[in-house]
């Protein structure tokens, strides 16, 4: 079966790539990057992506990873150590997380010893505060929120 992302080095992209590995001052991930896309260069030897796998002590998922990479977002792309992520979306504004603080400093429910995280992510969204809040996201806040107290008082 044909390989649908077909890595073909120019002679400037061959020697860049072996510049880069011979001297070996770069990121790790960016050297093996770079060492695979020499293995998978068609207009060279024929290496198979398990025989690259195998050399390189990688799966054979990241060999095609970086031949698509490389045919779709180019050599510089190609050899980015870690890809770009997408900007996460802040579940709780800043007045979100002080009525947060507020209510975990208040008094638990009716039955209750103290507040537990789910408890107060549960409270949260029925005050309307936010739509939907999970308990990670509470304690993740309350201990920034803790911790950067603590942290000038402490010395």
């Amino acid at each position: 079966m044909p390989k649908k992302y077909v890595v073909r080095l120019t002679e400037v992209q061959r020697e860049h790539l072996e510049r880069l590995v011979r001297k070996g001052k770069a990121h790790a991930r960016k050297l093996l990057y770079a060492r695979i896309l020499l293995k998978a260069d068609a207009t060279a030897d024929k290496w198979t992506d398990q025989r690259i796998a195998e050399a390189l002590e990688v799966s054979t998922a990241t060999v095609a990873r970086e031949r698509r990479r490389f045919c779709e977002e180019g050599l510089e792309v190609a050899l980015m150590p870690k890809k770009p992520g997408r900007p996460r979306r802040r579940v709780l504004d800043g007045r979100a997380e002080a009525h947060l603080v507020a209510l975990s400093c208040s008094d638990p429910p009716e039955g209750r010893e103290r507040w537990s995280m789910r408890l107060l992510a549960d409270r949260m969204v029925e005050l309307g505060y936010v739509e939907s809040l999970s308990y990670e996201t509470v304690r993740r806040t309350l201990k920034k929120t803790i911790s950067s107290r603590t942290s000038s008082a402490s010395g």
